[in-house]
C-alpha cells in the first residue's frame, strides 16, 4: 500500500475528506518522527512499539579491496508488532 492508498483508507475508515485525512497522517508521522528523535519510544497498544536502538561503531571490510574501513555509530528505528497486530496477520 502506497502513501496514496493509505490517505484515501483513512479518509474513507473516519469518513473524512482526503486532505483532512493526509493532514492527520502527516501529523501523526512527523509525532512519532519528534518522539524519536528524542530516544522515546512510541507504544500504540495492541498494533505495535516504535523505538530507537544504537549501533556502536565497528570495523568492517570494503568487499572490493579487502580493506579495513572504520563504520560509524548510528540510531536505528525499529518496530515491533503487537499481540492484536500479530494474531490478525497471522
Amino acid at each position: 500500500m502506497k502513501r496514496k492508498e493509505l490517505v484515501e483508507s483513512i479518509a474513507e475508515a473516519a469518513e473524512i475528506n482526503k486532505a483532512a485525512a493526509e493532514k492527520a497522517l502527516k501529523g501523526i508521522l512527523a509525532a512519532i518522527t519528534e518522539a524519536l528523535k528524542k530516544g522515546d519510544t512510541v507504544t500504540l497498544v495492541g498494533f505495535g512499539a516504535f523505538s530507537v536502538s544504537k549501533r556502536e561503531p565497528r570495523e568492517g571490510r570494503n568487499p572490493k579491496t579487502g580493506a579495513p574501513i572504520k563504520i560509524p555509530a548510528k540510531n536505528l528505528a525499529r518496530f515491533k508488532a503487537g499481540s492484536k497486530l500479530s494474531e490478525t496477520i497471522n
